[in-house]
C-alpha cells in the first residue's frame, strides 16, 4: 500500500518570493515539522507553527517587530531565534535559517535559541537563593542559568511537588482531560541537569538581611549573595460549623486538586463557596466530571467587581445551561451531614464535599520577619527590589509601580508571575531592567475562554464592541480617558492588539 503524501509546502525546496505576502505567514512543513514562512520586507523567517506553551497556532497570532505571539495565552517568540520571550512559554520553538536565492527563499538548518543578552559575570553574586516554589521561582532559575549565572542556586518550596502548571490544576486536570505528567513544569532531571538544588517540603523560617543567610526548618542554614522572594499566596480556608474538615478543600496545589479528584470517585453532587474564576472554573470542571453542581456566592452577579454586569450574567448563564445551580448573594451559614444550610434558610441537600474558592492572602509572614517593606504585598521598585540590599522579590507577593498607570499594583496571574521571575533574575545579575509587561490572565469555562489584558481594580466605564451574548465580544474597561484594561470572548487577535497597543508598539 503506498504510503500517504505529504501535502505540505516543503520549504527546503524553495518557495518563489512572490507567494510569500508581506506579514502574513504561509504554512508548510521542515521535514516533518510543521513550520511558518513570514516574509517582511527583504526579509523571510522560518519558525515553528505551534506555542511550545499549550500548541497554539501562531499562524493566527500577531507579528509585531521580531516577534510573533501566540492567540490562545499570549507567549512570544523571537521569531529570528526561536527564543521563548515572553510568559507562559517556557520553551523555544523551531527556527530555521532562509536563504534567498534566484527569487525563491530556501529553508536549512535549524537555529539553536540563545538569550537575548547575558549580564557580564562580574556582576553575578556569589550564590543565589529563591525562596518559594512557584512559577515565579522556576522562570526565574531557568533564567538565572540560561543567562550564564553559574554559582550555587537553590530554590526552596514548602511544597511537595516541583513547580507546576497552576492554572491546569482547576482547569483541565480537574476536568480529567490532562494527565497527570503534564502538570510538573519541568521533570526532575531538569533541576540535575541545570545544577538547581531543589529542596521540596522545606519551609524558611526565617531571614536575615544582614548576615545574608535563610534559616530553614530542618536547622541548616543557607547562605546568599542574592535572594528572590516568591512565596506566592494562601488560599483563604473557611471555618464552617459543623463541617468535616477533611471535605472541605481549598484548590492552591497540585496536592489540593488530586485530592479532589480522589474525592469525586463516587460523590454525586458537590458544592462550590466562590463565584469568581477559581471557583466557577472548579464548576465546570466538576461538571465535565458528572457531577452535579451548586455554586454559592455573595455577589448577586459572579465576577461583576472584574468584568461588569453583562459579561457576568453572560457567564452565569453559560454555567447554568450546562447545569450549574446558583445561589446568589449568599452564604454557607452551617452544616448538618450532608446538607449544607445557607444564610437565609435555605439549603442542599446530598452534598459530598464542598470546594471553597474564595481567594488568597499573599503570603508575607516572611517578608515581615525580615524587616522588608510591606503594603499589601511586598513593596518593589521598578526593577522588582525590595527595601533591603539583595533582596527581590516576584509574583503574588509583589507589589510594584506600574509605569503605565502611575499606580502601584499587585496582581495575582500565573503568566505575570512568570514574566517577574524572568525579569528579577536578569536584575540580580545587574541587568538594572525596569518591570513594564502588561498584566495578562486568561479563564477557560467550557468550550469558552476569557482572556484579559491589563488591569482594573475599578472602572467607570465599558465599551462593548460585538456582542456579549453570542460570546463574540471586547469589553475595554476605561477610568477618565485611560484605557486600564480589556477582556475579550472569542476576539483573539484583538486581545493581542490590545497588548501590544499597551506596551506601545507600533501594531500592523
Amino acid at each position: 500500500m503506498d504510503e500517504p503524501q505529504d501535502e505540505r509546502l516543503d520549504f527546503t525546496a524553495g518557495v518563489p518570493l512572490a507567494d510569500l505576502p508581506d506579514g502574513l505567514p504561509v504554512a508548510g512543513r521542515v521535514g516533518t515539522d510543521d513550520a511558518l514562512l513570514l516574509r517582511r520586507g527583504d526579509r523571510v523567517h522560518a519558525f515553528g507553527a505551534q506555542c511550545s506553551h499549550y500548541h497554539g497556532p501562531l499562524a493566527d497570532g500577531l507579528v509585531v517587530g521580531d516577534s510573533v505571539r501566540c492567540p490562545w495565552h499570549h507567549a512570544r517568540f523571537d521569531i529570528t531565534t526561536g527564543e521563548a520571550v515572553r510568559a507562559p512559554a517556557l520553551d523555544p520553538i523551531a527556527c530555521w535559517r532562509v536563504v534567498q536565492r534566484d527569487g525563491r527563499a530556501f529553508v536549512g538548518e535549524r537555529i539553536v535559541a540563545g538569550p537575548r543578552e547575558r549580564p557580564p559575570v562580574a556582576g553575578h553574586p556569589q550564590s543565589i537563593v529563591i525562596v518559594g516554589g512557584g512559577v515565579a521561582g522556576l522562570a526565574a532559575a531557568e533564567m538565572l542559568r540560561r543567562s550564564g549565572f553559574t554559582r550555587p542556586l537553590t530554590m526552596v518550596s514548602a511544597d511537595a511537588a516541583p513547580p507546576c502548571d497552576r492554572p491546569n490544576l482547576s482547569k483541565d486536570f480537574l476536568a480529567g482531560t490532562a494527565e497527570p505528567d503534564w502538570i510538573p513544569l519541568r521533570p526532575p532531571e531538569f533541576y540535575e541537569a541545570n545544577a538547581i538544588e531543589l529542596l521540596l517540603s522545606t519551609r524558611v523560617t526565617a531571614i536575615d538581611p544582614a548576615r545574608r543567610v535563610v534559616a530553614l526548618d530542618s536547622g541548616r542554614e543557607l547562605a546568599w549573595g542574592a535572594l528572590l522572594l516568591a512565596t506566592g499566596a494562601d488560599p483563604v480556608r473557611l471555618d464552617i460549623p459543623g463541617a468535616d474538615p477533611a471535605r472541605v478543600h481549598v484548590l492552591r496545589s497540585f496536592a489540593d486538586s488530586k485530592a479532589i479528584v480522589a474525592r469525586c470517585a463516587g460523590a454525586k453532587r458537590a458544592l462550590v463557596i466562590g463565584s469568581s474564576f477559581i471557583g466557577l472554573e472548579v464548576a465546570a470542571s466538576l461538571r465535565a466530571r458528572g457531577l452535579e453542581v451548586h455554586v454559592v456566592g455573595r455577589d448577586a452577579v459572579p465576577m461583576a467587581n472584574m468584568l461588569g454586569e453583562d459579561l457576568g450574567r453572560r457567564i452565569q448563564a453559560l454555567h447554568e445551561s450546562h447545569g450549574v445551580v446558583f445561589h446568589l448573594g449568599s452564604t454557607v451559614d452551617r452544616v448538618d451531614g450532608s446538607t449544607v444550610r445557607l444564610a437565609g434558610g435555605s439549603r442542599v441537600d446530598g452534598c459530598d464535599f464542598i470546594v471553597a474558592g474564595v481567594g488568597v492572602r499573599p503570603s508575607l509572614a516572611l517578608a515581615e520577619q525580615a524587616m522588608l517593606a510591606v503594603d499589601r504585598g511586598v513593596v518593589v521598585d521598578a526593577t522588582l527590589r525590595t527595601s533591603a540590599d539583595a533582596i527581590w522579590a516576584a509574583g503574588d507577593i509583589a507589589r510594584w509601580p506600574d509605569a503605565r498607570t502611575g499606580e502601584s499594583m499587585r496582581v495575582e496571574h500565573f503568566a505575570l508571575a512568570e514574566a517577574q521571575g524572568r525579569c528579577a533574575a536578569l536584575n540580580m545579575l545587574g541587568v538594572h531592567r525596569p518591570f513594564d509587561t502588561v498584566p495578562f490572565f486568561w479563564s477557560q469555562h467550557y468550550e469558552t475562554a476569557i482572556n484579559m489584558v491589563g488591569h482594573a481594580a475599578s472602572w467607570d466605564r465599558i465599551e462593548v464592541d460585538g456582542s456579549v451574548q453570542a460570546l463574540d465580544a471586547a469589553l475595554r474597561y476605561f477610568r477618565g480617558d485611560r484605557l486600564l484594561a480589556m477582556a475579550t470572548v472569542g476576539r483573539d487577535l484583538a486581545s493581542l492588539r490590545c497588548e501590544a497597543t499597551m506596551e506601545g508598539e507600533a501594531v500592523p
